[in-house]
């Protein structure tokens, strides 16, 4: 299963999407806190990371719309992988060339071209991932997505921190443009995958451009418009109210809900190690290289557990190991920079991440129509984010006015309401089913 060539590029494909996510996340906080930007605008800062959580509104483009020239060479999949990746590597330069001390607003638009590029780029992966191979290779898929991305934030976590400890972050983050390489020939190697649409789906598609079209009387240039947005934009969502009926709202409430608590404490994550007395090298060492291990652990038990016992089960558990390990946290800002103190926790808060991960992926992939996939998957993972990565940003205001203590019990404290729907969802028949209970 794992000899397959798509499996082992999704290896590869996982490490791409990776890369850039703590660049402008976790690594680029630890970098601002190095050049004494307060607290607060650094916890704004995490606001660009909500490209991540956006990426919806465009997503119907990437799923639809072909690209001149790119997509007769490479296919509608690698065609709008390859701009993508182009674009992250460019936003890396850039920042490479730049300091927070120059313009921060320049900064931080850099970081937003990386962020944009970065999630139209997910947004492709997550199609390609579902399109390429049949159902029962997506665990595989999966598995292989997780290695690589893990492998990536190594890289981008603790290698950035060592090449920054041992020479500057300029040349951290050109080193990490060097590694957006790994993305660019993986997507010249692959193969495009088949975007296969049912014959149902199409009919429906069909009707509803009819419908849309008569409603607004539209011309034959507006009627060839408004059939491509009800193809491309409405069908995806008015196919999945269908689909799930009464328990949609329930579904997208739990996506909604599910990563708060460790999206907003990440944001804080390498602030609070520097604040503590950690150097950059003993924070990579523990937190991203010992750390690392531990998630890949966390997401292969992850995978057993959900063979074993099913979807919504896990994701339960999922939830609580979250909750449970984030308030180690607080307990840490009371002992102080005791490396063994820190090497147990982020033992607990890695394997629990690893374990939240695994499970949301596969929860999020059985949702999907294939017909579908690009925006679908987009959607719940946009909506996974979006709320998140709002409070995030609100992570350093509270750090400010009530200290490191209180705000990981707080930020504890948000995972209860996707743990209340889970339990809600076990316990009633109809909406366990919809939710997962039997994929």
């Amino acid at each position: 299963m794992y000899a397959q060539p798509r499996v082992l590029g999704m290896l590869f494909l996982g490490f791409s999407a990776g890369l850039p996510f703590l660049l402008v996340f976790s690594t680029l906080s630890a970098w601002l806190s190095d050049a004494d930007v307060d607290r607060g605008t650094i916890g704004f800062f995490s606001w660009i990371g909500i490209m991540y959580s956006v990426k919806i509104v465009w997503a119907p483009l990437v799923d639809r719309l072909p690209l001149p020239v790119l997509t007769k060479l490479l296919g509608q999949r690698r065609s709008w992988l390859l701009l993508a990746q182009c674009g992250i590597a460019a936003g890396l330069l850039l920042l490479a060339s730049s300091t927070p001390q120059q313009s921060l607003q320049v900064f931080a638009l850099y970081a937003l071209l990386v962020a944009f590029s970065s999630a139209t780029q997910d947004v492709v992966i997550d199609a390609y991932r579902i399109e390429a191979l049949a159902k029962e290779y997506q665990a595989a898929m999966s598995a292989s997505y997780i290695l690589g991305y893990r492998v990536a934030t190594l890289a981008s976590g603790a290698g950035a921190l060592y090449i920054a400890d041992a020479m500057d972050w300029q040349i951290a983050y050109l080193a990490m443009c060097g590694f957006t390489l790994v993305g660019i020939i993986t997507t010249l190697v692959i193969r495009e995958p088949q975007h296969a649409v049912k014959t149902e789906t199409q009919l429906q598609e069909e009707r509803l451009a009819h419908e849309l079209s008569h409603a607004l009387h539209a011309g034959r240039l507006w009627g060839r418009i408004t059939e491509w947005f009800a193809v491309a934009v409405i069908s995806p969502f008015a196919e999945f109210f269908r689909r799930s009926g009464k328990s949609a709202l329930l579904i997208l409430l739990l996506i909604g809900t599910y990563r708060i608590t460790d999206i907003t404490m990440a944001v804080m994550a390498n602030p609070f190690y520097l604040d503590l007395g950690f150097t950059k090298s003993q924070i990579a060492s523990v937190t991203k290289l010992f750390g690392f291990f531990l998630t890949i652990g966390g997401a292969a038990l992850g995978g057993v557990l959900v063979m074993r016992y099913g979807i919504l089960r896990i994701l339960l558990l999922g939830s609580v190991l979250v909750i449970v390990s984030n308030v180690l946290f607080a307990w840490l800002s009371f002992i102080g920079p005791d490396i063994t103190a820190l090497a147990l926790i982020i033992s607990a808060d890695s394997l629990a991440g690893g374990v939240a991960t695994a499970v949301f992926v596969a929860y999020l992939s059985s949702l999907t129509n294939t017909a579908y996939t690009a925006t679908q998957y987009a959607l719940f993972s946009s909506l996974m984010t979006l709320f998140p990565k709002i409070l995030a940003g609100f992570s350093g205001v509270v750090v400010e006015h009530f200290g490191y203590t209180t705000f990981y019990i707080y930020s504890s404290l948000l995972g209860l309401p996707a743990l209340l729907i889970i339990v809600y969802m076990l316990s009633n028949k109809s909406a366990g089913k919809l939710a997962g209970r039997e994929s």
